[in-house]
């Protein structure tokens, strides 16, 4: 009777005062089985005393008693037939209270808002029930056992009436959610084939779109018709094509054309060899104006170099002479928007001209005769011949739509398709001795070509690398040029591994979101290149370093060309629609 007691009674919340703590020294817990075990047990200090006069009374009172006098309810009572304290319910289970825990947290948990007891119900069952009781009102009363009662009126909860009213359907079972389906029009029998309308049949309540009037009909005709004409003439007829003479004659008294290289400049224009040394240049020497829009580039006659050919916005090719007198020689027309590129040929006896007018034209330097015209309806970006002298009748041109586009000018065929690129294509250039060429794109990639190959043998995409829109070769072909789009010129190795050369970074300009032309002074001692402020700037080749900065156009200054054949003249072209010799 006195061990079933002392199992209910837990540990008083005060009992570890210091008197009893005395009065308890003298005790000492012995096991009657073994009293030896537990000889060497010291006194309980903090153990809590229980009157005498409880372990005679019945448990149910003693259990009453001990509620009543502040002390712990076993947990695993299911049920209390009397108020015990709220100091009663949260003491601790053993021992004396933590003082650094609150009695919400001391009292047992198994989820979140408190302790939940473990209840037969089937999910589907409580989920019916619970919207049942959100859509309608009622649901049934938990504490019926529906099971062995039939429910009546009596076995729900809250909208009864309501409940009466459906029968007791739970939101499973009830009809009022159903829609009714929307009848088809007959004949949907796939065997009555006449009438048979399929699966895609009309409701017999949908009704035909507003259909416009008779004076709206004929206005939208016109519109249509309009769009239709402006469409097939854009597409079908291509720009016709002039050229204007701007000398007096086109041959001198020994019937040599403006194309023959002068020989009375003062340097051999006909030669291979660099200058040995090249030097800055300091100040405007001759400003060439003739186009009424920004021009877009600039070339060199193969070579000699003695001609210099600009491209411009607005739509025309001028030929300009270098030395002399430097005249406009003629002017090529024939192009219904800007055009964008231009290329010579080895013999500068022909050149390419690309625009956005979606055609690329060749034509002959001497007399302006536009020889033929090559269109695939996309827009091309780029132009070049291949420099091979026995594949001077091939051509390659970046297109708007990702692709790189092989031409021969004998058939005026596409003979073939570079597609791997993921955006338009910016630059072609030849490298390796002319068997491969580089192209860059706007998808941020450098990827390299073996000729009539169309799968590129080599892919650079760097997570830095942003999008490079002028690409030029050194004078010596070991170094790719590349203006990248994050204000800074980047030099590629352009033999083999085509790998980038982290020591030589040119900085320094502004040029994002303008493809400005970047070039090699011909002895490789400078870098040369416009900006987007109008400023030409120079950099020493060996230390990278910024040497010279020249305000050269009010507008953006979109190429820069060095001399091949000359120690320190500088050709710059801008939107400004001026192009300027510097020496």
């Amino acid at each position: 009777m006195a061990a079933t007691v002392a199992c209910l009674v837990s540990y008083d919340s005060g009992s570890d005062s210091e008197n009893e703590s005395e009065s308890n020294s003298g005790v000492e817990k012995v096991d009657p089985a073994n009293p030896d075990a537990t000889a060497h047990l010291k006194p309980l200090k903090s153990a809590p005393t229980m009157s005498v006069a409880l372990l005679d009374l019945a448990p149910e009172v003693a259990v009453k008693e001990a509620v009543e006098t502040g002390t712990h309810l076993d947990p695993a009572l299911k049920e209390v037939m009397f108020n015990p304290t709220y100091e009663t319910l949260f003491a601790p289970e053993l021992g004396p209270m933590n003082p650094f825990k609150s009695q919400q947290m001391s009292a047992p948990r198994n989820m979140l808002s408190g302790y939940a007891e473990p209840a037969h119900l089937n999910d589907f069952m409580f989920e019916s029930q619970r919207r049942t009781f959100s859509t309608f009102g009622y649901a049934l009363d938990p504490s019926v056992d529906t099971h062995q009662v039939t429910p009546t009126t009596n076995s729900y909860i809250g909208a009864v009436d309501e409940a009466e009213k459906n029968k007791g359907l739970t939101v499973f079972e009830s009809g009022t959610k159903k829609t009714e389906k929307r009848k088809k029009i007959k004949g949907g029998d796939a065997g009555e084939i006449e009438e048979f309308l399929g699966p895609w049949a009309k409701f017999i309540d949908e009704k035909d779109g507003a259909k416009p009037s008779e004076e709206e009909q004929k206005e939208l005709d016109e519109i249509t018709a309009k769009r239709q004409k402006k469409g097939r003439s854009e597409e079908e007829a291509p720009a016709e094509e002039k050229t204007v003479l701007h000398v007096k004659d086109m041959y001198d008294y020994q019937g040599r054309s403006y194309l023959h290289v002068p020989q009375d400049v003062g340097i051999n224009l006909r030669s291979s060899e660099a200058p040995d040394k090249c030097y800055l240049p300091k100040k405007q020497i001759h400003v060439w104006s003739g186009h009424t829009k920004g021009v877009s580039a600039i070339r060199l006659f193969p070579s000699s170099g003695h001609l210099l050919l600009s491209s411009s916005m607005d739509c025309k090719i001028k030929l300009w002479e270098v030395y002399g007198e430097r005249r406009c020689v003629r002017t090529f027309i024939g192009h219904s928007k800007a055009v964008r590129d231009i290329c010579y040929n080895n013999s500068g006896t022909k050149f390419l001209s690309a625009a956005y007018d979606r055609h690329l034209k060749l034509w002959d330097t001497e007399t302006g005769q536009c020889i033929s015209r090559f269109t695939n309806r996309k827009v091309p970006y780029c132009v070049k011949f291949n420099p091979d002298e026995d594949k001077q009748d091939l051509f390659v041109a970046g297109m708007s739509d990702k692709k790189i586009v092989q031409w021969d000018i004998r058939t005026n065929e596409v003979v073939q398709e570079y597609d791997r690129h993921l955006g338009a294509v910016n630059t072609i250039t030849f490298v390796d001795e002319n068997r491969r060429f580089v192209s860059t794109s706007d998808d941020k990639s450098l990827r390299v070509w073996e000729w009539d190959i169309p799968v590129d043998f080599k892919y650079i995409a760097e997570p830095s690398m942003h999008s490079m829109p002028a690409v030029t070769l050194s004078p010596n072909g070991k170094w790719l040029a590349c203006q990248s789009m994050d204000n800074q010129i980047l030099i590629f190795g352009a033999q083999n591994r085509f790998r980038l050369n982290k020591k030589k970074v040119f900085k320094g300009h502004m040029v994002a979101g303008y493809a400005c032309q970047v070039d090699f002074s011909p002895d490789m001692s400078y870098v040369v290149s416009g900006d987007a402020d109008g400023k030409l700037n120079i950099w020493d080749w060996k230390t990278t370093k910024l040497y010279h900065r020249i305000k050269a156009h009010d507008k953006v200054c979109i190429s820069a060309l060095w001399h091949p054949h000359e120690t320190s003249k500088v050709i710059t072209c801008g939107w400004d629609g001026l192009i300027k010799l510097w020496d």
